[in-house]
C-alpha cells in the first residue's frame, strides 16, 4: 500500500500515526470481523456445547439451493455438524482476533458466509444482504493480508521456517 500522506495543499500535513491510516482501518476490520465470528460461536458453545442441532436442520433446509447436494450431504453427519459449527466459528474468530492465519481462517469465513448466503437464499431484500457483506469482509482478509497488519503472522512470515517454506505465506497474512 503505497500512497502519499501529504494532504492535497501540498503542507506536509501527515495523517501517519507510526503507520498509514489503511493499515490501522484494516487492522480493525480483521478485529472486528474476528470478534463478530468469536462471540456467534462462543455462545452457541455456552447454549450446547459441541452439540449445535441447528446446522443439521439448517443445512437440511438447503436442500432446494444451488449448494444443495453439498447441504444435504453434510446434514448427513448431524453429531459432526453440530460440533464443527461453533467450534470453527470460534476458531476463525480468534484467528482473525490475533491476526495468525488469517488468509486460513478467512477462507474458512468464506465457506462458512457461503453456506449462509445461499442457505438463507429467499433474498427477500434483494442479492445484497447481510451474509453477502460477510462473504466480502472476509475476502477483503484474503485480498489485502490483513494478518500482516498488527496481527501475529507479521511476525510468523519472519520465522525461518517460514522463510524456507514460502508457500506458507499464502496461509499467513
Amino acid at each position: 500500500m503505497s500512497y502519499d500522506t501529504k494532504a492535497a495543499t501540498g503542507t506536509g500535513f501527515s495523517f501517519e500515526v507510526s503507520g498509514p491510516w489503511a493499515t490501522y482501518w484494516v487492522a480493525m476490520l480483521r478485529v472486528i470481523t474476528g470478534w463478530w465470528f468469536f462471540h456467534a460461536g462462543v455462545t452457541k458453545l455456552l447454549d450446547s456445547g459441541l452439540n449445535f442441532g441447528y446446522a443439521p436442520m439448517y443445512l437440511e433446509g438447503m436442500s432446494g439451493t444451488t449448494l444443495g447436494p453439498v447441504a444435504t450431504f453434510l446434514a448427513g453427519f448431524p453429531n459432526l455438524m453440530g460440533a464443527m459449527v461453533p467450534l470453527f466459528e470460534t476458531l476463525i474468530g480468534l484467528a482473525l482476533i490475533a491476526g495468525l492465519l488469517t488468509r486460513l481462517a478467512s477462507f474458512g469465513g468464506v465457506i462458512f458466509m457461503s453456506l449462509f448466503w445461499v442457505g438463507n437464499a429467499g433474498f427477500g431484500h434483494g442479492v445484497v444482504n447481510g451474509d453477502l457483506m460477510g462473504l466480502l469482509l472476509f475476502v477483503t482478509m484474503i485480498a489485502l493480508a490483513a494478518g500482516r497488519y498488527y496481527g501475529l503472522d507479521a511476525f510468523v512470515e519472519k520465522m525461518s521456517f517460514v522463510q524456507n517454506n514460502p508457500r506458507l505465506k499464502y496461509l499467513l497474512g
